[in-house]
């Protein structure tokens, strides 16, 4: 059976503001990893992270834009291996939403079929809403010494 990562955090900034966050490869890079990402339906991108042998990962997301409606959509293939030529497939989703006076952001991350993807789906499920948390923290710096996660 598939497992699903899903995460959604509110933020008190406009829809463009949090859209820029996840569709611009130099902002990308400030809370998540480097690549060469352009929010392109078709569009091949990496995403380059340290090579974690003992996930059978070689440090490099490969990547196709799926969808794009600026500002309220966004997928991509999320696929990796251990270099071989080999990937284990996935599909990385966001929604962006107005509410009260802000945007709720919500990722799907779903395809994890399979022992091979256990230890991956384990690492992305405490990842993502750590790297999702820091677009927060950037967007709204705390003043007083205290995130607003």
């Amino acid at each position: 059976m598939a497992k699903i990562i899903k995460y959604d955090l509110f933020f008190p900034n406009p829809q463009a503001e949090v859209w820029e966050y996840i569709t611009n490869a130099d902002l990308i890079a400030q809370w998540l990893m480097p690549s060469n990402f352009l929010p392109v339906e078709g569009h091949e991108f990496q995403l380059k992270a340290p090579a974690m042998p003992e996930m059978d990962f070689d440090g490099v997301f490969y990547c196709k834009v799926l969808e794009v409606t600026p500002t309220t959509q966004l997928s991509y293939s999320w696929n990796f291996g251990p270099g071989d030529g080999t990937l284990n497939k996935s599909v990385v989703s966001w929604t962006l939403t107005e509410k009260n006076g802000g945007t709720e952001l919500s990722l799907i991350h779903r395809g994890f079929e399979g022992e091979t993807f256990m230890a991956m789906f384990d690492s992305m499920s405490e990842g993502w809403p750590k790297h999702i948390s820091q677009i927060l923290e950037i967007l709204n710096p705390a003043t007083d010494d205290t995130a607003k996660v």
